[in-house]
C-alpha cells in the first residue's frame, strides 16, 4: 500500500513550483490532495490537466490564505468533501525584494500577510480539526532565508523566521494530541520563485552552496512527505533544512 492511501492532504500554493512538486508526490503515494491557489486560474487548470490521471484525487481550491474569512470558507468546503483531513502543508508564499531603507509598508505587509499570517490562519483551522481526531500533521514551508537573512529580503526573511518560531510554539501546544508540527526550510531550489533574480546573483548563490548546485523540487517534496508520514511520529517542532549544505 502506498504511504498516503486514503489520506486527505491540503497543500496551499499547491499548483506551482515547490507546491506543485509536493502535490504530485502526495498523489503518487495514493493521497487525495486539495491544492490551493490565489489568482493564476490558467496555470491551475493547466496543472489539473497535466495530472489528469489523478482527476478524482486532485481538487483545486481558489482562495487567499491571508484572509481569515476565505480560509474558513474553504476549510469548511474541504471538511464537507473529505470528512477527515490528515495533513496540512503551508506552502503559500511570495517574495517582494528591496533594501529595507526603500521597502514600502505595502510590500512588508503583503509578504508577512501571505507567508506568516496565512500559516497562522490555516494552522488554526487545521488544529481544531485535528484535535477531534487526535491525529494530524502540519508542515510549514519556511526557507533558509529565515536563518541567513539574505540581502534585500528583510520582509521575506522575517516571515520565514516567524514560521519557524510559530512551529516551535504550536508543536508544544498540541504534542499530547498526536499532532506534529514541523518545518522544511529549502535553500536555493530551481523554481520560478528565483528565476527573476539577476544572472550574476544566481551564479553567486550557486557558488555559495557546498554542493555547487541548486536543489530540485522533488528533493524538497521527499522531505515533506517524510515529515507527513506516520514514521515521523516522534519528530515535532523541528526544522529540516534542504539546502545542499548551506
Amino acid at each position: 500500500m502506498r504511504r498516503f492511501e486514503n489520506q486527505n492532504i491540503i497543500v496551499t500554493g499547491g499548483t506551482r513550483g515547490i507546491g506543485r512538486g509536493i502535490t504530485e508526490s502526495f498523489l503518487k503515494e495514493g493521497a487525495r490532495v486539495f491544492a490551493t491557489y490565489t489568482r493564476n486560474e490558467s496555470a491551475a487548470q493547466q496543472f489539473k490537466e497535466e495530472n489528469s490521471q489523478y482527476a478524482e484525487k486532485l481538487i483545486l481550491k481558489k482562495f487567499d490564505v491571508s484572509q481569515g474569512q476565505d480560509c474558513e470558507r474553504a476549510f469548511q468546503e474541504i471538511e464537507q468533501e473529505a470528512e477527515e483531513i490528515h495533513v496540512l502543508v503551508n506552502n503559500s508564499g511570495i517574495r517582494s525584494d528591496s533594501l529595507l531603507a526603500t521597502m514600502s509598508e505595502e510590500s512588508w505587509d503583503k509578504v508577512l500577510d501571505i507567508n506568516l499570517k496565512g500559516t497562522f490562519l490555516m494552522s488554526r483551522l487545521a488544529v481544531m480539526h485535528f484535535l477531534k481526531n487526535r491525529y494530524g500533521r502540519i508542515i510549514n514551508m519556511s526557507s533558509i532565508g529565515g536563518k541567513l537573512g539574505l540581502n534585500g529580503q528583510a520582509n521575506y526573511a522575517a516571515s520565514k523566521a516567524g514560521q519557524i518560531a510559530l512551529t516551535q510554539s504550536l508543536s508544544k501546544e498540541v504534542a499530547k494530541k498526536k499532532i506534529t508540527v514541523n518545518c522544511v526550510a529549502p535553500g536555493f531550489i530551481e523554481t520560478e520563485l528565483i528565476s527573476d533574480l539577476p544572472t550574476e546573483q544566481i551564479s553567486e548563490y550557486k557558488k555559495s552552496v557546498p554542493m555547487k548546485r541548486f536543489g530540485q523540487v522533488h528533493e524538497v517534496a521527499s522531505a515533506v512527505l517524510f515529515l507527513a508520514s506516520k514514521e515521523a511520529s516522534y519528530i515535532t517542532g523541528s526544522t529540516l533544512e534542504v539546502t545542499g549544505g548551506l
